[in-house]
């Protein structure tokens, strides 16, 4: 199974760099979103640190959904996913795959960018340091939820909008925890409790959302 998973990831990832184009809008998505606030808000310093956690987490949330229309649709038109889930395989080990590819090139660069745009919110050392952490646990949760949505929706018409309106309402915890974690280091509280929740959340996920999607996969090729 681990030479299935490694196989899945390594043939994403091919695919994914070979349509670069793709990775690029969602980055480049990301990197307008947080720019803008500044100009539109003010050079105040006070208000920019304050804003800025909830800014880079909305923004990473946005662009993580922008590229959940990549995950199955692809493999779908093209007959593969029908091959995929009739392969000897279990299906929540191709859809792990998929997602640790999906994250690896939608997910990660936007934790990697994160502390870069910080700097321009006035964000103290400490306060990036949360965020990078926050997003490098809360990432990963936004793929694996939204891979129950992109598998839910998959072949349907308008199944862009179908999926934002079905992985908003679940994303929310995590972005709760994510920007609260900045903003508790922010106060001098400490960030602990919420780096610990959502690595709860990531290791909950990472246990039921596999399965969750493998059941919608089967639902949505029947």
């Amino acid at each position: 199974m681990l030479k299935a998973l490694a196989c899945v990831i390594h043939r994403d990832l091919l695919l994914a760099f070979r349509r670069r184009s793709d990775i690029v809008t969602t980055l480049f998505f990301f990197i307008i979103v947080v720019s803008l606030f500044p100009l539109g808000v003010g050079a105040e310093p006070g208000l920019l640190r304050t804003i800025a956690p909830g800014i880079v987490w909305v923004s990473a949330l946005l662009a993580s959904m922008l590229a959940l229309g990549r995950l199955f649709a692809l493999d779908y038109a093209d007959g593969t996913l029908e091959q995929m889930l009739l392969s000897a395989e279990p299906i929540s080990i191709i859809v792990i795959g998929k997602v640790i590819a999906h994250w690896l090139v939608s997910g990660f660069p936007l934790v990697i960018l994160a502390p870069l745009l910080a700097v321009q919110f006035d964000l103290p050392g400490d306060s990036i340091q949360v965020l990078f952490l926050s997003l490098l646990l809360g990432t990963p949760v936004l793929s694996l939820i939204g891979a129950i949505g992109a598998a839910l929706t998959i072949g349907l018409r308008g199944g862009g909008a179908l999926v934002s309106l079905l992985v908003l309402p679940l994303y929310i915890p995590v972005l709760i925890f994510g920007a609260g974690a900045v903003g508790a280091e922010a106060s001098g509280l400490g960030a602990s409790a919420h780096l610990l929740l959502l690595g709860g959340a990531l290791a909950a996920a990472a246990a039921m959302t596999p399965w969750a999607t493998s059941a919608a996969l089967r639902i949505a090729m029947e």
